[in-house]
């Protein structure tokens, strides 16, 4: 929801952003257009309060020292300040633009501790009076929805979106589904709230709630605080929903006072809340929804999620088992494929103290405290520090092979952490903070260490990340980590001690003492009493207050990075960070119609649960990949790449990167794994950017066949914009995920649904036919459409398939060619300032 007040009025709507280069590239570009077309390039600036939070550049590079985080925070400068020179320039040009600026946190942890009020008051320019509204938010990273746990209306849409949105565009969607959530009991001991969230995930995506509104209720609602509701409503991407929502109540409050927030504020919400009918009590009826569930919390127990999807959830004492048939189990089954023979390999890691191990699949390379969805939660992070000092006082270690990190969303962490002594404990485990960002979970891992890496690569091994995050998708994590699982805190420091998931801890011993005896994990658990001691005694208001005190002047080296003040930005075209996208280089004052897709070819044909990781991956990349081969070309050195995250402002890298995920199973090109294709008619197996670039060249359309669930995972609207840019016309699938659907859509890709009972299995597509897709002049939200198919040999066919242009301002969007152009188009005709 936004407002619709005129732009001389501060909204109660606010944008979030996460390191959102590419959104900005956009804005810069649109006023380059707007110039080069005879418009007011001012009129390009945000209509609403607009806070952008770099998060996503620091990377694990440094691990287990004490002046890690300041290796790892100089490194990201060195790496990105190309990128950061760009934002300061933003940050001058744009009103209503805020930054706050690397190695202060993760955007949405920031925004619950900081940013949100809940209730909004603005004075009206018109009237003189103060106008109350409820606070709302839209963010360019899915996990805005986890602001849902402080009672506040926020969910992710793609960058594209979002543009549109600062831009003025109200946002546009089809009004969901109210599902009802319903919590019994409370969590028992042993049980954290990381257990309960995926508790959560597998139960709602068994349900399937796409598209749809989740709300919680109930009485268990009492036993919650808000960092334990900020978890669930976190991970509602993971679920499928457009938000997870607890309602405001006492929690609220307490939490708002906990993190220093003010008793005006506090006061403000209270009584707003009270007078709108919006404030829970224990008396407060049951909401109606369109539909219900209950979790008993109660049943809640220690449990992990994957290897590779986050609603796989495996209770803590099947782990051992899970893990054998995951290795065993093929690829379409989520597993790993190799034969018993294959199960006994090792690999021998020789470090440089001379130290000698064997690895084998299942060692845990990666154990990694990290995202906004566990270090926002006080009572988690304690309990991974009690246990670890209970470790450290038996005398436990990690084994060599970890690599440990702890990367909390705010600063706060570091100071209840250290008030409490617990972070010293953590640290003689090797937690120590590597620096405030997202790292691990979206995939600046960073490299493994030389010798682990190696004896990894050798052996083939399937080696394993324990985090604390909410994505573990394949090729995400780390190039060389295959088996990822999610995690609590407390469990990431147990699996980190044990240096395997092939155990069971409820069973077997974690470790050996330093008396020769063994350690079972339920010895070094603590109890819940002692967490809420600790927490009683570590969480301060006046350290929340003091560490957001001007932090966004708090990094002196970004304030030292010098500013233009010019309106339009300076493209160089020797950057290889950011470049002016080639969206509205040649866009003129009025669209061309939709031009007919007629003879296409199939350029992708994939599965179910394809990831926008899958389509656009965010982490390293590759040097013989095709981005790898143009960065080369350009003479950037290997050691310089970054990763794809880190270059979203060059659409020359992008391009390439899209479909470039090293774990794509493109079916189109048997027996490879990674960003490959075959061109037809020829057979030539090639890669996807080189296969684009010929058809392109021989003025053919191309198109992706796709299973259920196209798109899930991260609203990376890069998914979207490289799918464009390789000449793609249209996505054909089962079912999409929210966010892509309409990243699509505002790029001027055409989503097309299969009818029910019709998928690339039952109609026994091969992906080497052609297909032309008929576009009525008429295009109409969710009408049928025409598909003709010709294949190789054998008769034409023709089915119906669903438009997925669901409403009419996307019909809009999509004959404009992109929500952008759309709004740029308007604003042409809008008088100079």
């Amino acid at each position: 929801r936004r407002s619709s007040a005129r732009a001389g009025e501060r909204r109660g709507s606010r944008g979030a952003r996460r390191d959102g280069i590419p959104a900005v590239v956009d804005l810069a570009a649109m006023r380059s257009a707007m110039a080069r077309l005879g418009g007011d390039p001012g009129l390009i600036n945000p209509q609403i309060p607009v806070d952008l939070v770099v998060d996503h550049s620091i990377q694990v590079d440094a691990f287990g020292t004490a002046d890690a985080m300041k290796f790892n925070a100089d490194l990201e400068f060195e790496r990105n300040r190309e990128r950061y020179t760009f934002l300061r320039w933003a940050q001058s040009a744009f009103d209503d633009f805020r930054v706050v600026p690397p190695s202060s946190g993760i955007c949405h942890q920031v925004n619950l501790e900081y940013l949100a009020d809940v209730v909004r008051v603005r004075r009206s320019t018109s009237s003189g009076d103060d106008l109350f509204f409820l606070d709302t938010v839209i963010g360019t990273d899915s996990h805005t929805t986890m602001i849902g746990g402080l009672g506040i209306v926020g969910w992710g849409v793609g960058g594209i979106e979002a543009e549109a949105v600062m831009l003025g565009q109200p946002l546009y969607m089809l009004a969901p589904a109210v599902i009802g959530v319903k919590l019994l009991g409370s969590l028992p001991g042993g049980a954290t709230a990381t257990d309960l969230v995926l508790v959560v995930t597998e139960r709602l995506r068994e349900k399937g709630v796409v598209g749809k509104f989740v709300e919680f209720y109930g009485p268990g609602l009492d036993t919650l605080t808000v960092p334990d509701r900020a978890t669930i409503a976190n991970m509602a991407p993971e679920y499928g929903a457009t938000i997870g929502f607890f309602p405001v109540d006492q929690q609220t409050l307490a939490y708002l006072r906990g993190t220093g927030r003010g008793e005006v504020l506090i006061e403000r919400v209270r009584q707003y809340c009270t007078a709108q009918d919006l404030f829970r009590t224990a008396e407060t009826p049951d909401p109606l929804f369109a539909d219900t569930l209950e979790i008993d919390l109660n049943a809640v127990s220690s449990c992990l999620s994957g290897p590779k999807r986050p609603q796989d959830r495996i209770p803590l004492g099947e782990m051992k088992r899970a893990w054998s048939g995951a290795l065993s189990a093929p690829a379409k089954q989520r597993g790993f494929g190799l034969e018993d023979k294959e199960k006994t390999a090792t690999g021998k890691a020789v470090f440089d103290n001379g130290d000698s191990v064997e690895l084998k699949h299942g060692a845990v390379a990666i154990s990694a405290i990290t995202s906004c969805t566990n270090t926002s939660n006080p009572s988690v992070l304690l309990t991974a520090g009690l246990l670890a000092q209970k470790a450290v006082e038996r005398g436990l270690t990690v084994p060599p092979w970890v690599k440990t990190s702890l990367a909390p969303g705010s600063t706060t962490v570091t100071d209840y952490l250290t008030t409490t002594g617990l972070l010293t404990a953590l640290e003689k485990l090797g937690f120590h903070v590597v620096g405030y960002g997202c790292t691990t979970c979206i995939g600046n891992s960073g490299p493994l260490p030389e010798p682990v890496a190696r004896a990894v690569e050798e052996a083939d091994l399937v080696v394993a990340g324990v985090l604390s995050g909410n994505r573990n998708f394949e090729g995400r994590i780390n190039p060389l980590v295959k088996a990822n699982y999610l995690a609590s805190p407390p469990l990431v420091v147990a699996y980190a001690l044990a240096g395997t998931v092939d155990i069971d801890l409820t069973t077997e011993p974690i470790g050996t003492d330093s008396e020769g005896k063994p350690v079972m994990l339920a010895e070094l658990w603590p109890t819940p009493q002692q967490v809420v001691e600790l927490e009683n005694q570590a969480l301060n208001p006046d350290v929340f207050r003091r560490r957001y005190n001007n932090i966004e002047l708090s990094n002196q080296q970004w304030n030292d990075v010098p500013v233009s003040g010019d309106e339009l930005y300076q493209w160089d075209d020797a950057s290889d960070y950011i470049q002016e996208p080639p969206f509205f280089t040649e866009m003129g004052l009025s669209p061309d119609p939709p031009q007919p897709i007629a003879d296409a070819r199939v350029l992708v044909m994939v599965g179910d649960s394809v990831t926008t990781d899958h389509i656009s991956p965010a982490g390293a990349i590759p040097s013989d990949s095709p981005a790898g081969q143009h960065l080369l070309d350009r003479g950037v050195k290997k050691h310089e790449f970054n990763s794809y995250g880190s270059r979203r402002g060059n659409d020359r890298v992008m391009t390439r990167g899209t479909f470039g995920n090293i774990r794509l199973k493109n079916q189109l090109a048997p027996g490879t794994e990674g960003g490959f294709t075959t061109h037809l008619p020829t057979g030539d197996v090639t890669t996807i950017h080189e296969a684009s670039n010929r058809y392109q060249a021989a003025g053919t359309p191309t198109i992706v066949l796709a299973g259920k669930d196209y798109g899930m995972g991260s609203s990376r609207d890069w998914a979207a914009k490289g799918t464009r840019l390789l000449g793609i016309r249209a996505v054909l699938a089962e079912s999409f995920e929210r966010i892509h659907r309409s990243n699509l859509v505002g790029m001027g890709v055409l989503p097309l649904q299969f009818k029910d009972g019709d998928s690339v299995t039952s109609l026994g597509l091969t992906g080497q036919e052609r297909f032309t897709i008929t576009l009525p002049e008429g295009i109409e939200p969710g009408m049928t459409l025409a598909v003709r198919i010709t294949p190789q040999i054998g008769e034409e066919r023709q089915i119906e398939v669903t438009c997925r242009i669901d409403t009419p301002v996307e019909v809009d969007y999509f004959r404009n060619g992109g929500i952008l152009q759309t709004v740029l188009r308007g604003m042409l005709s809008a008088p100079r300032k």
